[in-house]
């Protein structure tokens, strides 16, 4: 399997056998890097995702960091994991033909039939207010899913791409779909901002108009889903009025 549209022009590639992890091998290269870049690992022997939580790799799943360096201030590089979201649901799209399975958890998860078939990190490296380097980090459950008693509790249950859907892509073939995606989407984001963008995540948003709660290390919010804002906030509408929280753990 290969994507239709081909190789993004002037964005290089590294596969590798092994790894401890593709974020950690991104940061690592950043600096000597040319210009965009995937870095694709087969396995990860110490792979982590958001808040540092260690994230669990069977064998035949997908692994990827793409290396940037973008233009703008901090805040908007951090809008690219809306830009990572949607281009990972292309992908998955691609690769299935099943648009109406794949659904968007913000931050930045991807859903396949209500349960987590992937996740997205984003990790930037800079002083001085600018972003230098901008690393994506992208796990997909292609072959396995992960056991639920390694979650927290409440978590949404992963799923796999094959569990859910009959459908086995390797993590090779995956790459060749999901690197045009971006491509796409980042041209998108860059030519006409963050508002189409939006737009679309939000059409795909799973749980919008439910009641969600929004959980950090301090405190939770419970509130009914209505909007993301153009900064990426959640919007929950509460009994003391629409609030806007930048970064929190979603549960259902």
């Amino acid at each position: 399997m290969s994507a239709d549209t081909g190789w993004p022009a002037g964005t290089a590639r590294q596969v590798l056998i092994t790894t401890d992890s593709t974020m950690a091998e991104a940061a690592r290269q950043a600096a000597r890097l040319p210009g965009p870049t995937w870095i694709c690992a087969l396995e990860q022997t110490a792979a982590r995702g958001r808040r540092g939580r260690a994230w669990a790799m069977p064998p035949g799943n997908f692994a990827a960091s793409l290396v940037l360096r973008p233009d703008g201030p901090p805040g908007q590089a951090a809008l690219r994991s809306f830009v990572a979201a949607l281009a990972l649901r292309d992908a998955c799209v691609a690769a299935t033909g099943r648009p109406g399975a794949f659904t968007l958890k913000w931050p930045n998860d991807v859903l396949l039939n209500g349960g987590k078939l992937a996740g997205i990190l984003l990790e930037s490296m800079g002083q001085g207010g600018r972003v230098d380097h901008l690393i994506i980090g992208i796990g997909v459950n292609l072959a396995a899913a992960p056991d639920p008693a390694t979650l927290e509790p409440g978590a949404v249950p992963p799923v796999s791409l094959a569990g859910e859907t009959g459908v086995t892509v390797t993590p090779e073939a995956f790459l060749d779909l999901l690197a045009p995606a971006y491509d796409a989407r980042e041209r998108q984001f860059t030519t006409l901002g963050f508002a189409p963008i939006r737009t679309a995540w939000l059409a795909h948003a799973a749980r919008l108009g439910d009641t969600v709660t929004a959980r950090t290390a301090r405190d939770e919010t419970t509130g009914i889903f209505r909007d993301v804002d153009m900064e990426g906030h959640l919007v929950l509408e509460t009994p003391k009025g629409p609030t806007r929280i930048a970064a929190a753990d979603i549960f259902f």
